[in-house]
């Protein structure tokens, strides 16, 4: 499989583009940890989630 001339900046480019794919995955994963975190502690305080009303709380 031959590139041509341009195959080092396709080369990098695609390892680019994979290092912050990689690194927005982490991120998220991170974000998705903290958030967890702070509905578990919002929670445990006594704030619920409208969410978590049945349909029969409904005005």
């Amino acid at each position: 499989m031959s590139l041509g001339p341009y195959a080092s900046f396709i080369v990098w480019s695609y390892l680019l583009v994979a290092l912050v794919v990689l690194i927005l995955i982490g991120w998220i994963a991170l974000d998705y940890r903290q958030q967890k975190a702070r509905l578990r502690a919002l929670e445990a305080s006594g704030v619920t989630r409208r969410s978590g009303r049945g349909a029969a709380d409904l005005p």
